[in-house]
């Protein structure tokens, strides 16, 4: 016998429609939409999630209610308005508008024009929301500019202005009004502004522009100059605000541009609304993923959701890749030309945004930035577990002279200083890379075991496929092979090799997983590089010291503690040799530096 969650499943309609997943306690745990909802509901019972948060839903699902709707764009939009609703414990949720500020057009005699944080419906028009009050102010100042309007709360019905119940006010002599009050403007000319407001809010300015052109030439041919220089500067004020915001190709027109970057914990959303090639309006949210979700499914909860709260009409929208949203909106994916630079430039808000979020996450909440990066290098170099400590080998021999090695050790993604090592080569004579690795990394991890240290989840070493092959020995003589994961990392293209997999992985060149990578591998050089030419240095100085006949490694030693250098042992005069290391061997080193010179 099938269990009631079994039969529910098989007796699901073959619809488009939305389902809820409750649990024990009669909660709703997870709203979705489907194209089909039988296919699509089965499907979280009939394979093994990757995803262990999707694996707990599973498990917490007692029963399933489901509501069947005409088409899949009804789907999509029922369930956006019952995940605002309920706010299920496993769905992305988008932050709400309550907040944002919109321009208001009255619904009223004489409508007025405000800034308001409410939205009432009464039957006024609102234009928004916009996300930066600064640009609502430059809008609204603009209007105030261009048209003379009434900002007081008469009521301006016929009765009232026939009835001489108001008087003009101080805004009617300092021209910012025409008087409306007193019936000194018409209200079919008071209209007239307030359709041309109505265009400037929704991005076309061409209507306003042409009768600025028209009024400023009337009062040329007039010589009244004073007022066409008024109308000059309108016009100027409206083009630089129309020149701020315009786009390539102004036949563009009635577009919604969508676009979105992800990680492995959230999504990176951005709108930008296109009218007359002009951007009338932006905005970017960060999404926090709760079910590992594609960015198909974030970008079409996001398309619904900002359509609805902008309240767009747009017929088109353009998209970075194939979405289903109905048969009421053209979806285009742009590959060239103009329409591509939009998606380009929607695509670069969304990066910086996530970028400005970065930085301020790395300040106010660097564990939630480590976990990111940790994910993000487990999922990016194919990992099983997070690489929270990872060690990088590099070796060190120019002009094959004193071979050295140096570990660098990274600790949540950051350099463990303290933990650094170097090594002096012991076992190979020469230049030979592979099998100057293939010590080091023995000796490392011999260390380690015998001194029960904590071992890395990630090993990188400096170079190809051969110095990848002479370290993987080691760890197989230790018995660390496939317990801990190893990669070799190529200078010439940024390669990165695997054991046992002849074809290297490329990173893409801004990810942060290379960029780190490189930053150890650097890190390693550097490190390696500056205890080599310390060790050459020394080197050199000794041996020039070590010419001189019948003197001994200790008063080497004695002559560098005193003088500091071989240099200044050249420079000494016989009586300060003397006084550091007797008449005998003063006499020696004095005659055979000064027999050079000569």
């Amino acid at each position: 016998m099938p269990s009631p969650l079994e039969l529910q499943i098989q007796t699901l309609p073959n619809e488009p429609g939305v389902y809820q997943y409750f649990d024990k306690d009669d909660v709703i745990i997870y709203i979705g939409k489907a194209k089909n909802l039988k296919k699509r509901v089965a499907s979280y019972f009939n394979k093994n999630h990757e995803n262990g948060k999707t694996s707990v839903l599973v498990k917490k699902i007692v029963y399933i209610k489901h509501i069947v709707v005409n088409t899949e764009t009804d789907a999509l939009l029922l369930e956006n308005n019952l995940i605002k609703k309920y706010k299920p414990r496993y769905n992305v949720l988008l932050k709400d508008d309550k907040s944002y500020p919109w321009i208001c057009l009255k619904k009223e005699r004489f409508p007025r024009i405000f800034m308001t944080r409410r939205v009432i419906k009464d039957g006024s028009e609102y234009f928004g929301p916009y996300t930066s009050v600064r640009t609502v102010r430059a809008l609204l100042d603009l209007i105030k500019e261009l048209y003379p309007l009434r900002t007081c709360t008469y009521d301006l019905s016929a009765q009232n202005i026939n009835e001489g119940k108001y008087k003009v006010c101080l805004e009617f002599h300092l021209k910012n009004c025409r008087g409306a009050c007193e019936a000194l403007e018409s209200e079919a000319d008071y209209n007239n502004s307030i359709k041309e407001i109505r265009n400037i809010l929704k991005g076309n300015f061409k209507q306003s522009l042409e009768k600025f052109q028209i009024m400023m030439g009337l009062f040329a041919e007039k010589m009244e100059f004073e007022e066409a220089q008024k109308i000059k500067e309108k016009l100027s004020l409206l083009s630089n605000y129309q020149s701020k915001s315009t786009i390539v190709n102004p036949s563009i027109n009635n577009v919604d541009v969508f676009s979105i970057i992800s990680d492995e914990t959230h999504g990176y959303a951005n709108f930008l609304k296109i009218s007359n090639g002009s951007i009338i309006q932006s905005h970017t949210t960060e999404i926090k993923k709760k079910l590992d979700e594609s960015e198909p499914e974030l970008l079409a909860l996001f398309i619904v959701e900002i359509r609805q709260r902008f309240n767009s009409q747009a017929p088109e929208i353009y998209v970075p890749f194939p979405l289903n949203l109905g048969e009421h909106i053209q979806v285009t994916i742009p590959k060239l030309g103009d329409k591509k630079r939009i998606l380009e430039l929607s695509e670069r808000n969304a990066k910086y945004y996530r970028q400005e979020q970065f930085k301020q996450i790395k300040i106010v909440d660097p564990d939630r930035h480590v976990k990111r990066i940790m994910a993000q290098m487990k999922k990016d170099l194919r990992l099983s577990e997070e690489p929270r400590h990872i060690e990088c080998f590099d070796n060190s021999n120019i002009q094959g002279t004193n071979p050295v090695a140096a570990c660098v050790v990274f600790k949540d993604g950051k350099p463990s200083k303290k933990e650094y090592r170097h090594y002096n080569i012991k076992t190979v004579k020469g230049p030979d890379d592979f099998a100057s690795m293939e010590e080091v990394v023995y000796r490392r991890y011999k260390r380690l075991l015998a001194e029960d240290e904590s071992l890395p989840q990630l090993i990188i070493v400096d170079g190809g496929k051969g110095q990848l092959s002479s370290a993987l020995k080691s760890l197989e003589i230790l018995g660390l092979r496939g317990k801990i994961a190893i990669i070799g990392i190529a200078k010439r293209l940024e390669e990165i090799y695997y054991p046992d997999d002849p074809i290297p992985l490329y990173l893409d060149k801004k990810s942060e997983t290379l960029k780190i990578t490189q930053f150890l591998r650097n890190e390693a050089h550097r490190f390696g590089i500056t205890f080599h030419r310390n060790k050459r240095s020394k080197s050199a100085i000794q041996s020039e010291l070590e010419l001189i006949p019948t003197i001994g490694k200790q008063t080497i030693i004695t002559l560098l503690r005193e003088f500091k250098s071989a240099k200044r042992v050249k420079e000494a005069s016989l009586e300060q040799l003397e006084e550091a290391i007797g008449t005998s061997r003063a006499t020696k080193v004095y005659r055979y530096f000064n027999a050079k010179k000569e």
